[in-house]
């Protein structure tokens, strides 16, 4: 028979599997028109700004959520989040209406909170696991925003279609779907992910952090372990190269001609790549290690802009743009899971909770940064300099990765047991 442990950590896992995917709903399905919402208003240099914002507000939200999660147990914290992106999508959905851009990038901000709700619902996924499962249990949550993500761009057209009988403007449609998704992925984790007792917050999600430090002294204690040092930087920049790349393809492709279905389609293979092998990858991170699993994770992103760039010089460069963004994915997928891993494998514990929410704050700055350059590097170009940029932007890691490793080149077969100290 299973033991009750097994039993909550079944039910806090189902709950977060199914937020998850209705949460990749709403994601992808803005993401698919946001920078061409932004472009209508403003043109290609301003199209980045849609993604910034969305990024930076869920930069902004990261350490905030996080400190909820600490004093009040994810519930709370991650049922806040996905309603605050409620709020957003309707924002967006009202400043389309009256044409207002400021409204419409406040709206993109506040949007931009779900996407973080979805990040930070992965460490609740490793809190009640053993030190050499962690992976795992983050790689399945991850993993169950695939069906929504993919789905989500490819519903575009028809949400947009939708939003027009309504009497919408174009392209608002989608950001009305997010809005229901997002909602009911809120009222899964507010009633099924059940908090308990505080003396077993690993397992029901509460965190106890006792001493618990604030973002600043926790990134200072990651600064001096190289280890974790890696971790944070590693997630900062696969991020920051997906979303520059990833943000500026539905331009990219419109400009050459192709349509909002095909731009659906590739996005749609980018977000699979992100999370269909994302259980695959927790294994390996599990089974070869956090270290060597991060530094594959890097050799794809490497190759995933190599493919961008020839892309934008081949004649007929969509199947070519759709492998590069898969691959793109493929490089964040196996990045954020395997640095995640070490992250929960070497943090003390009353520094865990605030080193994940500065991570993925600094995760989102970077995006955000990201978005807001991939525009005017575009309109200056084209999509070759955006590949380029993507390319430069990978340099921290590689040697944040080489002093890592040079510091403990011995490295064990789980990321839980490692510590570069």
């Amino acid at each position: 028979m299973l033991s009750e442990r097994s039993v909550k950590r079944g039910g806090i896992v189902g709950a977060l599997v199914v937020g998850n995917l209705l949460g990749g709903v709403a994601v992808a399905s803005g993401i698919a028109v946001g920078g061409l919402l932004l472009e209508r208003f403003g043109g290609t240099s301003l199209a980045g700004l849609g993604q910034a914002a969305s990024v930076l507000g869920a930069a902004v939200a990261a350490v905030p959520l996080a400190g909820v999660a600490a004093r009040h147990g994810r519930r709370r914290s991650l049922a806040l989040g996905y309603a605050i992106a409620v709020l957003g999508g309707a924002l967006i959905v009202g400043a389309a209406v009256v044409a207002q851009l400021v409204v419409l990038l406040a709206g993109l901000a506040l949007f931009g909170v779900g996407q973080a709700v979805n990040l930070q619902s992965r460490y609740a996924a490793a809190d009640g696991a053993a030190p050499g499962a962690r992976a795992r249990a983050m790689s399945i949550v991850i993993w169950a925003t695939t069906i929504g993500s993919v789905a989500g761009p490819n519903l575009s057209e028809v949400a947009d279609r939708f939003g027009r009988w309504l009497g919408l403007p174009g392209l608002t449609g989608p950001y009305v779907l997010s809005v229901v998704s997002f909602a009911l992925a809120g009222v899964v984790v507010a009633v099924f992910l059940r908090p308990g007792a505080r003396s077993s917050a690993p397992v029901t999600g509460d965190v106890d952090t006792g001493q618990a430090v604030g973002a600043v002294a926790a990134l200072r204690w990651a600064a001096a372990d190289p280890a974790a040092r890696f971790a944070v930087v590693l997630v900062a920049v696969a991020h920051a190269m997906m979303v520059m790349v990833m943000v500026m393809t539905p331009l990219h492709m419109q400009h050459h001609g192709m349509s909002l279905q095909l731009v659906g389609v590739v996005i749609s293979v980018h977000v699979l790549g992100m999370y269909a092998l994302s259980p695959v990858f927790g294994w390996l991170t599990d089974r070869l290690g956090a270290v060597r699993m991060a530094c594959a994770g890097m050799l794809m992103l490497a190759t995933a802009v190599a493919l961008g760039f020839v892309a934008a010089s081949a004649a007929e460069g969509s199947a070519l743009t759709a492998l590069a963004l898969t691959v793109l994915g493929l490089g964040w997928s196996a990045s954020v899971i395997s640095a995640s891993a070490l992250l929960a494998g070497t943090a003390a514990d009353h520094v865990r909770v605030p080193l994940q929410g500065a991570t993925d704050a600094g995760m989102n700055y970077a995006g955000a940064a990201a978005a807001a350059l991939a525009g005017p590097i575009l309109a200056a170009g084209g999509f070759h300099a955006v590949n380029v940029a993507a390319a430069v932007i990978l340099v921290p890691a590689v040697a944040a990765a080489t002093a890592a490793v040079r510091r403990n080149p011995g490295i064990p077969a789980h990321a839980g047991d490692y510590s570069a100290g």
